[in-house]
Order: C-alpha cells, then structure tokens, then sequence
C-alpha cells in the first residue's frame, strides 16, 4: 500500500523539493526539481511550496506509478520528471 502523508520541503543546496510516501511501513523521499516545477506548474521562485500544495494529486500520483514500475534511484529514492506528471 502507497500513501502520501501531508510532509514535504524544499532543498535550495539541491534546488529538489522532496514530498514523502509511504510504501508499505517504509518512508520513499520522492523528488521533483523546481525546474520541473516550473516547467510544469509554473510555479514561481517564492510559490514553489505552494505548487506542491496546488498540484499534490498529480504530484502523488506520478510518484505512485514510479514507485509501482520500481523506477528508484540508487539512494532509494524517487526522481519525478516533468515527462512523469
């Protein structure tokens, strides 16, 4: 089971924002470059956290699919692309 607890934060040393899931009991960092962001959301500098608010379901729902299709980093984590929303 895949749920998406209400945690996520910005990184500005990786320019990442990260939103977290939980995959059976275990916790996946899922992030998604503020480029993407902007490129797919057209989220500004200063809303950047606020995009991730606005678009939490499409967000969550192509983490989902990777998670499901077993696309993780080396690190465990999940990249989402601007391609993957």
């Amino acid at each position: 089971m895949i749920s998406f607890p209400r945690l996520e934060c910005l990184n500005s040393m990786t320019n990442m924002a990260t939103i977290v899931a939980d995959v059976d009991k275990k916790r996946v960092l899922c992030r998604i470059s503020y480029e993407s962001l902007r490129a797919k959301f057209g989220a500004s500098d200063d809303k950047l956290l606020q995009s991730i608010t606005i678009n939490r379901t499409n967000i969550q729902e192509a983490a989902k699919r990777l998670i499901e299709q077993d696309h993780f980093e080396e690190d465990g984590s999940i990249l989402i692309k601007s391609d993957d929303l």
